[in-house]
């Protein structure tokens, strides 16, 4: 996956809302269309896309954590609302973007530092105005739960 380096290399909004959310997430997958910035600031990936499902799969280091030396709760809910409002993307027709309006995470247990997770996002509802999704992030290895989240979206259709 191929990841933007400045705005420059950042599809332009005419560009994302030219195709369906479905493509424009497979795209970034498969390193066709630049990824996110942030996600090798924050050491996560986007690992699988299918139609109302996304996964994210990254590793905490040192770098994400807290005073106290634990992982810091913003990246539990950073990759939460990643993974939750970009499942909502892979439901969008061509001409539709989104913006997340609120989420909320629970985090269950502290992830160490070092493990790889998984975060899945899953579609509740993607309607005209709204898209609701949930999510989870879970070890690799282990399968356990370590944070919950749910978010909404607001769905906006761009003027042609």
């Amino acid at each position: 996956m191929q990841f933007a380096n400045g705005p420059e290399d950042l599809l332009k909004l005419d560009q994302i809302s030219s195709m369906s959310g479905l493509d424009f997430m497979t795209g970034i997958l498969e390193g066709r269309l630049p990824g996110p910035p942030i996600g090798p600031t924050l050491g996560y990936r986007l690992h699988a896309v299918e139609k109302g499902k996304v996964t994210f799969r990254g590793t905490p280091e040192f770098n994400v954590t807290n005073p106290m030396g634990t992982v810091h709760g913003g990246w539990y809910g950073t990759l939460l609302d990643s993974a939750m409002a970009c499942a909502v993307m892979t439901e969008l027709a061509p001409g539709s973007v989104y913006t997340t309006l609120e989420y909320k995470i629970n985090i269950i247990r502290s992830i160490p530092l070092g493990m790889q997770i998984d975060c899945h996002g899953t579609v509740d509802h993607c309607g005209r105005s709204t898209g609701i999704a949930h999510g989870e992030i879970r070890g690799v290895e282990d399968g356990k739960l370590y944070a919950t989240g749910s978010t909404t979206c607001i769905v906006m259709t761009l003027a042609r």
